[in-house]
């Protein structure tokens, strides 16, 4: 039995406590820091020191919030002052925010809760390899406890095939098909990804190998003989990873898969590719894509001897029809590791009108990137239940972006930036298109020069001094973006919360779906975009 869940009457409350902080906190949120000093922000929406606020998200303890929270008796809606909309209470905004997200609202299950829950409908249990870190420490933490609740889902649905969507260098995917012998296909848009990936599961396979005659040899031979035994079988690999794994058994006799993962890491070469959908590619381009990916199976297919994963190169939509991308494709579940933008909704549409996927586990990120619409029938990444569709919400991006703060001083600088071209270039949106220029800069005057020139505007409209001027005369007010910010900080989560019980919600719309919840699979110090949405189908 799966525990228990929040009814569809129950998220729509849920939503709603919610929507009704954020529909007055957002005003904070949606402040673009870039106009911070151009349009007064600070001014305009609180009624509280910088120093106040600093002081407030910083306090050590509840107990001293709640208390000096009651001695204010200002009355207020959350912390805003109804006739002013000013911030005028900042430890009642800091309570609301506590307490509407996902943490204080209480309606996550543990990682743990799931596991116990889905073994008892499981056949049998799920073997585990010892493993190392591979990769980051937050890359290891991410790709094993996703893995097992993973093969979990599978062997509760009694299925054998995962689809891997954004599956990017196949960490994830290469980790399940080894670790719990699963029949994984990891699908990408960029090609370089897969073929990284493609070139990693050829080794996985020489290295299985190797592992299981390891496993085997342990039984009648001492650590010298194994160690040396082992040394012949990994003869024909390449001599910088032959390297490696001499140097690890001089220490060690047994091959952990944390290092084997790790060491072939290292030649799989990082890079962008440009997200194309298939519908814009050339007949060429289509042909190849095909061509490859039916290489790929036919080269997994031959003389393999336990299950690797899948490398498929495709733009993925709630559209795409997967049979005709995996033609052996049986009932699977559906998984996502930090799914960026509209992919984690698509993913979950997906999930929702494909009847051959059984269960769903996705992890989105990059909330920022997420497209929004006010039409109820258009398609979009939020809001994604009918719910909010029906009352037309919008969130709006810099709200959405406000976990993804960057360096204060690069805030800094870009919003005296724009005081200077609303001075004297009169211009306002050209500014976007600075970049990062800030990282190649020494000083402000030199970060000014070269936004200029990337503007290409005049720059010897202003001398040094004349630059150096605006940025003496605003750094005393550096401490109000600081605070603005740490508030932004603080709503993040409420924000992050709303996002997800839409997806929640979402799922417990559909009729076809039996069980569906918010999962934190993450420790959050390790990986902030840590929870997950779980659904199951019904029994077919």
């Amino acid at each position: 039995m799966m525990p228990a869940s929040l009814s569809l009457v129950q998220v729509q409350q849920k939503i709603d406590e919610v929507r009704r902080f954020l529909t007055i906190a957002l005003s904070i949120a949606n402040a673009h820091t870039v106009e911070f000093y151009t349009h007064d922000v600070w001014n305009r929406f609180m009624a509280v020191a910088p120093r106040g606020v600093l002081s407030a998200v910083t306090a050590c303890t509840d107990h001293q919030r709640e208390h000096e929270f009651k001695e204010n008796g200002l009355e207020t809606t959350f912390g805003f002052c109804p006739e002013s909309h000013r911030l005028v209470n900042i430890h009642e905004l800091l309570k609301a925010a506590r307490m509407l997200s996902l943490p204080g609202l209480g309606i996550c299950l543990s990682r743990d809760e799931l596991l116990q829950s889905v073994q008892q409908i499981c056949t049998s249990s799920v073997s585990v390899f010892e493993t190392d870190e591979f990769m980051s420490t937050k890359k290891s933490h991410e790709v094993q406890c996703m893995s097992e609740v993973v093969a979990h889902l599978a062997q509760g649905c009694d299925v054998k095939q995962v689809i891997d969507v954004g599956s990017g260098k196949g960490y994830l995917s290469s980790f399940l098909s080894m670790q719990y012998g699963l029949q994984v296909y990891g699908i990408d848009s960029s090609s370089i990804n897969t073929h990284g990936a493609q070139e990693r599961s050829r080794k996985l396979k020489t290295f299985s190998k190797a592992y299981r005659q390891q496993s085997k040899a342990q039984k009648r031979s001492t650590p010298q003989e194994e160690t040396q035994s082992n040394i012949v079988t990994l003869n024909d690999q390449r001599s910088e990873i032959m390297e490696k794994i001499d140097h690890l058994r001089r220490n060690n006799p047994r091959i952990s898969w944390g290092f084997v993962l790790s060491a072939l890491s290292l030649d799989i070469i990082e890079t962008t590719s440009l997200t194309v959908p298939s519908c814009q590619l050339s007949d060429e381009e289509r042909e190849r894509r095909k061509r490859e990916n039916l290489e790929r199976k036919a080269q997994n297919r031959t003389g393999s001897e336990s299950p690797v994963f899948s490398p498929i190169t495709s733009y993925v939509t709630a559209d795409t029809e997967l049979r005709e991308l995996i033609s052996d494709l049986q009932a699977a579940v559906l998984v996502g590791l930090h799914t960026c933008g509209d992919l984690a909704p698509s993913s979950l549409r997906m999930f929702v009108a494909k009847t051959e996927l059984s269960a769903v586990c996705s992890v989105g990120c990059c909330y920022h990137l997420l497209s929004e619409e006010f039409d109820p029938n258009s398609v979009c990444g939020f809001p994604l239940s009918q719910y909010l569709r029906e009352q037309s919400y919008f969130c709006g991006r810099n709200a959405r972006m406000s976990a993804c703060l960057i360096q204060m001083e690069s805030l800094f600088y870009r919003a005296v930036l724009h005081v200077i071209l609303r001075d004297h270039y009169g211009s306002f949106k050209s500014e976007k298109r600075v970049g990062n220029v800030y990282s190649k800069t020494k000083s402000f005057v030199d970060y000014v020069r070269r936004a200029l020139q990337r503007l290409e505007l005049d720059e010897m409209k202003l001398s040094n001094s004349d630059i150096q001027d605006y940025h003496d005369k605003y750094r005393p007010r550096m401490n109000e973006m600081h605070a603005f910010n740490m508030l932004k900080v603080t709503l993040a989560p409420c924000i992050e919360g709303f996002l997800l019980l839409d997806r929640l919600c979402y799922l417990k719309e559909q009729e076809n779906v039996s069980y569906s919840a918010l999962v934190q699979l993450f420790d959050r110090l390790l990986s902030p975009r840590c929870y997950a949405v779980i659904g199951l189908k019904k029994n077919r």
